[in-house]
């Protein structure tokens, strides 16, 4: 994913990915959080769960950049980083994976682990993927104008011919329309706004946010 997007998982979606080696077993789950105090409650409600598992390793990115991941008990690096690694690696953001492990009386080694920790998670990604519970999300400019009725329907066309998507429209002495584009395709369409109403349209522009298109 560019830095103009990302995937995340439907709000309110667990996702769950299973995999054994050697009668130890690894559950992932992965879901939706916005907030690290989201994903701490989320983080609490597996372990409450599974209270009599061996393992609950996290991972956790959120939009922010801020990552954090634990190896709960394994040795350094063989569990939350190779949770971290695959949601870096697919693009996720604002999202949490619990991995819980069943210890199974064998010692996997290193090798072992991070596999098994990489492939429960990769299992759990898959599983959103086949329910169409992965989301895109673009980074998103608004716009808001007000313009004379006579002008609507062109900017409507101007709107459109950019990939545009009229939110509001309200009839008011003028029209109000507050106007949402991918980031970057804004700039085409108030150069054209200008033009067409010879700088009589005064735009504004919010900043850039991550939201669905």
């Amino acid at each position: 994913m560019s830095d103009t997007s990302y995937k995340t998982l439907k709000l309110g979606y667990v996702a769950e990915g299973l995999f054994e080696d050697r009668k130890s077993r690894f559950i992932a789950q992965l879901c939706h959080v916005k907030t690290e105090q989201e994903a701490r409650e989320f983080l609490a409600s597996v372990k409450a769960k599974h209270y009599n598992a061996r393992h609950n390793v996290p991972a956790w990115i959120l939009e922010s950049g801020t990552e954090r991941a634990s190896d709960d008990g394994e040795p350094s690096r063989t569990a939350g980083m190779p949770v971290l690694e695959v949601l870096r690696g697919v693009g996720l953001k604002n999202v949490c994976c619990v991995v819980t492990r069943y210890f199974g009386g064998t010692l996997l080694g290193p090798g072992g682990l991070v596999r098994a920790y990489t492939t429960a998670t990769q299992e759990a990604f898959a599983s959103a993927e086949r329910e169409a519970a992965v989301q895109e999300m673009l980074q998103v400019v608004r716009i808001e104008l007000s313009a004379p009725y006579n002008l609507y329907e062109q900017i409507q066309h101007l709107v459109s011919d950019v990939g545009g998507k009229i939110i509001t429209a309200e009839f008011r002495a003028d029209v109000f329309l507050a106007i949402d584009f991918r980031c970057g395709e804004e700039a085409p369409f108030t150069e054209a706004l200008t033009e067409l109403s010879a700088g009589k349209i005064t735009a504004k522009i919010s900043a850039a946010r991550y939201d669905l298109f």
